[in-house]
């Protein structure tokens, strides 16, 4: 069994003495997404756990339990999302430059193998345009040289929840850009970005992307990565893909033992959050000793 760490939240910002207290007891609960009276126990015993995709913008106050995990034996790697946007867009996500020394701390301590860079969602708008994304993807990349092995490059989609919010930025003077394949900027934006990726020795991979993007270099990815996995663990899997996930979604299965309206970092195009207050108030029903993320 694969546990995600999660999709639906950041745990490792977040939650790290929850998750490490329910790795001491060997499970948690996780209510059923859009059915919370209908609870699933899900085990996180070594031998039931072959490996743990943490998803995260700020890994710090997991680092210190990492030990535990591997005194257990747990073997896990890092989804990491690094993106430097202003804080019209991204309000409470960390500083950049403690983003990205907190990203060689973390590899330093675990390897560049088990660290992924992502940056995405990639929002194009009137303050973040191609231009502004060639030059922040170059400078955390060559920041990043050596640090890990892997960048994941996809654009924001839309979702219903992300809606009100996206549009709410032109408020702010920020005009949310939509590209098409066909638009001669944007291809030479992403060429661009896969061609950094490259010199800088990192492979580059879309998640989930609609858009073709494989002519620049850049191929469709798995974040369960069953192959990635195998190859850095040497752990025999036959999983199929994930049927829960979008449909360009290239993920294995997995168990996700997040929650969803609980990550308190505010990113407007998050498709994990429908309101921010209700992120707030319900990590206050946060207990790190309940077998659950929220509440008991």
């Amino acid at each position: 069994m694969i546990i995600s760490a999660s999709r639906r939240t950041d745990i490792p910002a977040f939650y790290a003495q929850w998750f490490i207290n329910r790795i001491k007891d060997g499970y948690c609960t996780v209510p059923i997404p859009f059915n919370s009276k209908q609870i699933s126990t899900i085990s996180l015993k070594p031998e039931d756990v072959e490996v743990i995709a943490f998803w995260t913008r700020y890994p710090q106050p997991l680092i210190p339990y990492l030990d535990e995990l591997d005194r257990r034996g747990l073997h896990y790697y890092f989804q990491y999302t690094i993106l430097g946007y202003p804080k019209q867009i991204d309000p409470a996500s960390p500083d950049l430059e403690k983003a990205i020394t907190t990203f060689k701390s973390l590899v330093e301590k675990i390897g560049k193998e088990k660290v992924i860079w992502r940056y995405d969602p990639i929002v194009f708008s009137s303050i973040t345009d191609a231009i502004y994304h060639q030059e922040k993807y170059k400078y955390i990349a060559e920041a990043l040289k050596g640090y890990t092995l892997r960048s994941v490059i996809s654009l924001a989609d839309e979702y219903y929840k992300t809606r009100k919010r996206m549009l709410a930025l032109e408020k702010m003077d920020v005009k949310i850009m939509q590209p098409q394949i066909t638009d001669e900027w944007f291809c030479t934006c992403m060429q661009n970005l896969s061609d950094i990726a490259m010199a800088n020795n990192m492979e580059p991979q879309s998640c989930a992307e609609v858009l073709d993007l494989s002519s620049f270099g850049i191929q469709a990815g798995k974040c369960i990565d069953d192959e990635y996995i195998q190859r850095l663990f040497k752990i025999n899997l036959n999983l199929k893909k994930d049927p829960n996930q979008r449909a360009m979604c290239g993920c294995v299965v997995s168990k996700d033992i997040g929650m969803y309206d609980s990550c308190l970092f505010e990113c407007p195009y998050c498709y994990a959050t429908k309101s921010f207050d209700l992120a707030h108030e319900n990590h206050k029903k946060h207990d790190p000793k309940s077998p659950s993320l929220l509440g008991w």
